[in-house]
């Protein structure tokens, strides 16, 4: 894992390619629902307890890395997009959207407030964090 001395993201690769930035976290919740911002509070709550845990922030997203980025949350207008990735399909019906990215698959869930971080969805995050420790 390399740490970029500049903006502090956590990286795979020693010197990955990136753009830094001066991004804030709150800045990237100004203005968006209170429950959406509880949402986000929980799930990181329950995410620090699974090491390695790295957290940066980019343009419009949160990245979470184990050993490589296996995490991007996004705050959208209502909602926060948590997206994982993983080395095939995962069937829920919390699924909002599955997509394939190079050799690798992204599963989007959807929440607006705290209540909808279920038991199922932690389940569905910790397959995408196995599948990062796991993964090459």
């Amino acid at each position: 894992m390399w740490t970029c001395p500049k903006c502090e993201r956590v990286f795979q690769k020693d010197n990955q390619s990136h753009i830094c930035n001066e991004v804030d976290l709150d800045s990237l919740f100004e203005g968006k629902p209170d429950e959406m911002v509880l949402a986000f509070d929980d799930l990181v709550q329950m995410l620090v307890q699974w090491e390695p845990f790295h957290i940066g922030v980019a343009v419009h997203s949160i990245v979470v890395t184990s050993k490589k980025a296996w995490l991007i949350l996004k705050p959208m207008k209502k909602e926060l997009d948590i997206k994982f990735y993983s080395d095939s399909p995962v069937e829920s019906d919390r699924i909002k959207r599955i997509t394939e990215y190079r050799g690798k698959y992204a599963h989007h869930i959807r929440v607006s407030n705290p209540e909808q971080l279920t038991d199922e969805v932690y389940r569905l995050l910790r397959e995408g964090f196995e599948w990062s420790m796991t993964s090459k």
